[in-house]
């Protein structure tokens, strides 16, 4: 029997929990080629050189690997993210949808200057210049809702932190930002769990493919009503200004409204659930740190930096394509040829970062790439460091004596959107909040 190569290990969910050890061998050659012919980088340098390279295309329309793959149902990589930060299941989903309904793709699939005028048409409500407050001003809101979520986990002995808190809280901020009624989270839940089942690399092809379709049909349909009633009466939310946007560069058209949407919903909570989830966890690991942090809640924000580098929620980025042959650490990638960039690889490179194996968040020039790098850099950044860093002051300073009930804990399916599933910890009990900070 043939052993499996360093890649097929790394895809195989028994690796879920640890892959570290594997993407140090890997890294041990910065460009291997995998058995599907695609090309894998696995070293910092080599990483950040590619994903800013004009050469390297996010059109998968422009990836004969990619189109071969989804006509087969068999896309075992999983799914595109956005930029790396906020995206994940919406492609997969979106691609679904595409199928039964012809929808095209979204910004993060696409090239400039496709790519420039969407983002730039999106950004003009989410971030500076024109809304800078749009995601600072959602902070009160934010400890609202983690306040309410760990006073409901009162009188419990053990909690479920993924059900229970780290899934909950960047959904509830997702609805509000986009204008998502309240109530229909558990609508979404299913399809998004759905598209996210049809990534995982053990269920077979045609499986699969009956996932992503039935999720993307549901997802689409129920996102294009939205946007119907959004453009129909707009309100204060994120998803109503983009509808009713009389910018310089015109509206976004219908179908890329609905698709960028999509992404939005889904991709905005999706990975941030694993930042959570995995910070939790790590902090358990760590309970010096979490010690720290409860008596320092400002260490959230570069513990943050350091959970993005260490234990980021997206790992690779599959089915970028080459336009041209690229010489790259005394290999050459090929014209035509499918690259994938391994950022959580990259991550731990030891001619890049000291000591990269160990948590630390004092580190200085912590430039991680837990949000990617280049054209596509996390749209959703700024929102997803600022729930983050709440979520884990919260909990290291709200609940008593957290231990895990389970170690390793179940993991989700997917190789690319790394995070544990459940995440059981047995609690003594739960402290009142710090007057002043709901």
């Amino acid at each position: 029997m043939t052993q499996p190569s360093v890649w097929e290990q790394i895809l195989d969910y028994s690796h879920r929990p640890n892959p570290y050890q594997l993407y140090a061998e890997l890294r041990k050659t910065p460009v291997t080629v995998a058995e599907d012919g695609s090309y894998l980088v696995s070293t910092y340098a080599e990483i950040v050189s590619l994903l800013h390279d004009p050469r390297v295309s996010s059109d998968v329309g422009r990836n004969p690997q990619a189109a071969a793959a989804a006509a087969a149902g068999a896309r075992t990589t999983g799914t595109e993210t956005a930029g790396t930060g906020t995206a994940g299941t919406g492609e997969e989903a979106e691609e679904g949808a595409g199928e039964a309904r012809g929808l095209g793709p979204s910004f993060l699939l696409m090239d400039p200057p496709d790519h420039d005028r969407l983002r730039r048409l999106a950004m003009r409500h989410f971030g500076p210049p024109n809304t800078p407050g749009r995601v600072a001003g959602l902070e009160p809101r934010m400890v609202e809702i983690v306040t309410g979520l760990i006073d409901d986990l009162a009188g419990r002995t053990r909690v479920d932190l993924v059900d229970d808190f780290a899934y909950p809280f960047p959904v509830a901020v997702i609805c509000e930002l986009l204008g998502v009624p309240v109530g229909d989270e558990r609508r979404f839940r299913v399809w998004v769990d759905m598209a996210l089942e049809s990534t995982d690399p053990g269920v077979d092809a045609e499986t699969q493919q009956q996932k992503r379709t039935e999720a993307g049909k549901w997802l689409l349909d129920y996102m294009t009503d939205l946007v119907a009633a959004h453009r129909q009466a707009p309100g204060t939310d994120l998803l109503s200004a983009m509808a009713d946007d009389d910018g310089p560069e015109g509206r976004m058209t219908n179908e890329e409204l609905v698709s960028l949407g999509l992404l939005l919903l889904v991709a905005g909570h999706e990975t941030t659930v694993n930042l959570i989830s995995n910070g939790i966890l790590t902090l358990l690991h760590h309970p010096d740190m979490l010690a720290r942090l409860r008596d320092d809640p400002d260490l959230a924000i570069p513990m943050v930096e350091e959970l993005l580098r260490f234990e980021p929620p997206v790992h690779f980025l599959p089915f970028r394509t080459a336009l041209d042959d690229i010489e790259i650490a005394g290999t050459t990638i090929p014209a035509g040829a499918s690259i994938t960039p391994v950022l959580a690889a990259g991550n731990r490179d030891p001619l890049h970062t000291r000591d990269p194996d160990s948590f630390l968040p004092d580190r200085e020039n912590n430039d991680h790439l837990g949000f990617g790098s280049g054209i596509h850099l996390c749209f959703g950044a700024p929102l997803a460091r600022l729930e983050a860093q709440i979520a884990l002051a919260e909990f290291a300073g709200r609940l008593d004596n957290p231990r895990l009930a389970e170690d390793p804990p179940l993991y989700r399916p997917s190789p690319i959107l790394r995070g544990p599933r459940h995440l059981a910890v047995d609690i003594d009990g739960v402290r009142a909040a710090v007057p002043g900070t709901e």
